[in-house]
């Protein structure tokens, strides 16, 4: 690995998860963002002189056409990211892409094939995977700390008002918790026990246009029993258990993760703090631009072949609304 190269990244969207990206990729040694692309110029523009990034581009192709930037982030609304991605591709750039990554397994697909054909590197922004209070717990797990896993238990929710023109509740826009929150359950359950999801039970709750604003998922994967919910309905308690036959480890707002901790029955034995700052968006950052660094196609953490399960396990899901 050449450790002296700097990975240029490109970004698509000026958006908060954009804003927070940009925020922490300063604590990112091996990489640095060099351009913005929005489609009103002078969002792009306001937004490069907040993170001192040198270019601002109105038009996302241009972008994708510039022969500096290394790797494109793609923070679009979800159902614009088959296209971006898909763009940035053509033009022979890497791509780190939001969750969900597309929305269907068909699109991811597609994406998948091409980057393969392009011998170019993509992975679904799975930033949850990539927290050291995450990793943590899985160390223990694999140390054998809380015995057999029986149960996953993992929320995430926060009340998100009505607007049936916004992205959250336009289903133009594929809008609906699963997509917008759901996918961080889904995601947590999968990093702890991969596996297809069977016996999948749902309780749904629908606002107007026909849009899931409240969802509660049980379901086993490979003997184990996850309980899962999203919903923009209300705050949930946003954490995730992880249960077994000697212990369990829970993880506080396990999305954005800062700490675990390791119980015994009622006694908390050990417990892991994440001092590091910023929002920990930098942790996949400096993964990534290792991985394109030495010429990685998927990252082992974030493979493509848990995306599609991903993708797979939602139509499971939506299949029975």
């Amino acid at each position: 690995m050449n450790q002296s190269r700097i990975v240029k990244w490109g970004i698509v969207s000026t958006g908060a998860i954009a804003d927070k990206f940009c925020t922490d990729m300063p604590h990112v040694k091996n990489a640095k963002v060099t351009a913005v692309a929005a489609r009103k110029r002078e969002d792009a523009v306001a937004f490069a002189q907040k993170h001192n990034i040198e270019k601002a581009y109105q038009g996302y192709q241009t972008l994708f056409d510039d022969p500096s930037v290394d790797v494109i982030y793609v923070a679009t609304p979800h159902n614009f990211h088959f296209q971006h991605v898909y763009a940035a591709l053509m033009a022979n750039k890497h791509v780190l892409c939001e969750k969900p990554i597309t929305i269907s397994s068909d699109e991811f697909t597609t994406l998948a094939a091409l980057a393969k054909q392009k011998s170019l590197f993509l992975m679904e922004a799975m930033w949850t995977y990539f927290l050291p209070a995450v990793s943590q717990a899985k160390q223990w797990i694999e140390q054998g700390r809380i015995g057999s896993i029986k149960h996953i238990k993992a929320d995430f929710g926060y009340s998100v008002p009505y607007e049936p023109n916004g992205r959250m509740y336009n289903p133009n826009l594929a809008g609906g918790c699963l997509f917008d929150m759901g996918i961080y359950p889904l995601a947590i359950a999968q990093y702890f026990n991969p596996g297809e999801l069977k016996d999948v039970l749902i309780k749904t709750h629908f606002a107007p246009h026909n849009v899931e604003d409240d969802l509660v998922i049980l379901a086993t994967c490979n003997d184990i029993t996850l309980s899962l919910a999203t919903s923009f309905q209300c705050r949930l308690q946003n954490a995730a258990l992880i249960i077994g036959d000697k212990g369990y480890i829970k993880i506080p707002n396990f999305w954005r993760a800062k700490s675990c901790a390791l119980y015994q029955l009622d006694e908390k034995i050990e417990a892991f703090n994440d001092n590091s700052i910023g929002w920990g968006l930098h942790h996949e950052a400096q993964q990534v631009s290792a991985a394109i660094i030495d010429n990685q196609k998927e990252h082992t953490i974030m493979p493509h072949s848990v995306s599609l399960l991903l993708q797979q396990q939602i139509e499971t899901i939506k299949s029975l609304f």
